[in-house]
């Protein structure tokens, strides 16, 4: 298995180039980062651009690069920066940069979305030895350790001066290691095995008709990606979709009806320790299915349905003290009070809410819009987010709930 891979695949990178001559070193940088399968956008200091060029950057990135608050007539939204990133690294890091790190201020693009951040905050020195090991330079490096930010050590060697000593920037492949195991100590859910479903079912009516739903799977896909980014091992059970999943620690097993689903998800349930069920599956299924193509012949046409198992509750009573049961609830009415009464009745640990009413979420959309009750019936509601941001929110209420 490729470690860095599983660890910086999906994550949204903010690489921040300072004024050092180090800074050729960031077009390999970007290339792992790349190869490890991240999305990288760059910010890029005024003086930085003298060592390396934008367009070089842009076009390894596949970003345009950002350098000042306003360019073309538009803004760069350092807010929307630092909300955007799942990491920041600022590599390299120059003396004057690092001091202004340490005080606060904000005087360019970078300081401006530094300060914004809500993620991890790696930064990588690069001066020379006389400078690095100045008290000052010392002080700063402490200080921005004390803010939280994640020191990435410079190496030993030959510097730019001629001397030779500490104040390398890190060698890329350093950078890259020292952050994924950094990641690999927050693995939350390392050794855990985690089932999730996702998506509709297709209840066949005849070889060429269905009884579906609108369910797109990107909320139970966010999940099982969020779940494996943090070590978890998922088992997910897929609908049918066209949304495709490649993540080393998670297992796909593609289904279409509800009875295939009820099927693969009894098989893998008793391995589980955290069962979420995202999928939106079919409440009905026709009595009788025709192998052929039903032919239109009278004005009506009378489809007779049966109930489908409904798979959370067979899963829910025959849970195990020592496992977790998470389910979704889809409402147009009465929504905390449905919410509940699926919650009591299904003997779940964690219910997660979404409301039609609500614009921008549910099915189809790239954000959704939820409210999380626990069995105790704890409520905490979240503001309107991408579904990758509501995964997170998901996954870290049940560690906290499960810890």
């Amino acid at each position: 298995m490729n470690h860095k891979k599983t660890m910086l695949n999906g994550k949204r990178v903010l690489l921040g180039i300072t004024g050092s001559i180090a800074a050729y070193k960031c077009a390999d940088l970007i290339r792992l980062f790349k190869k490890s399968g991240a999305d990288v956008r760059v910010i890029q200091t005024k003086d930085s651009t003298d060592f390396i060029t934008p367009l070089t950057i842009s076009t390894l990135s596949e970003n345009r690069v950002l350098t000042e608050m306003v360019e073309d007539d538009s803004w760069n939204n350092h807010v929307e920066l630092g909300l955007w990133a799942d990491l920041i690294v600022i590599a390299p890091v120059t003396a004057n940069s690092l001091a202004k790190m340490a005080s606060g201020e904000c005087d360019n693009l970078l300081l401006a979305t530094y300060l914004s951040a809500k993620c991890d905050v790696y930064f990588a020195p690069a001066m020379d030895l006389d400078m690095f090991k100045h008290s000052s330079t010392i002080n700063n490096i402490k200080k921005l350790e004390s803010y939280g930010n994640i020191l990435i050590p410079s190496g030993f060697g030959e510097l730019a001066s001629g001397l030779v000593g500490e104040g390398r920037m890190a060698e890329p492949s350093e950078i890259i290691s020292h952050i994924v195991s950094h990641l690999n100590e927050k693995l939350d859910l390392n050794n855990k095995r985690i089932l999730i479903t996702a998506g509709p079912t297709h209840e066949n009516i005849d070889s060429v008709r269905y009884i579906s739903n609108k369910s797109s799977g990107k909320m139970g896909i966010e999940l099982a990606l969020n779940a494996a980014n943090r070590g978890g091992n998922v088992d997910l059970v897929l609908g049918p979709c066209s949304l495709q999943v490649n993540h080393s620690n998670i297992n796909v097993y593609r289904v279409v009806s509800a009875e295939e689903m009820f099927k693969m998800v009894n098989k893998v349930f008793v391995k589980s320790d955290i069962s979420i069920f995202a999928a939106a599956v079919s409440d009905y299924t026709p009595k009788i299915k025709v192998n052929s193509k039903i032919k239109k012949n009278d004005s009506s046409f009378s489809l007779t349905l049966k109930k489908t198992k409904d798979i959370l509750s067979e899963m829910s009573s025959i849970k195990r003290d020592d496992q977790f049961i998470v389910g979704f609830a889809l409402e147009t009415d009465n929504e905390i009070d449905n919410a509940i009464s699926k919650l009591r009745d299904k003997n779940l640990d964690l219910i997660v809410m979404n409301s039609l009413n609500n614009v921008g979420a549910g099915f189809e959309y790239d954000t959704n819009k939820i409210t999380i009750i626990d069995k105790d019936f704890n409520q905490s509601d979240f503001d309107l987010k991408a579904k990758k941001d509501v995964a997170n929110d998901i996954i870290n209420s049940i560690i906290s709930k499960n810890a």
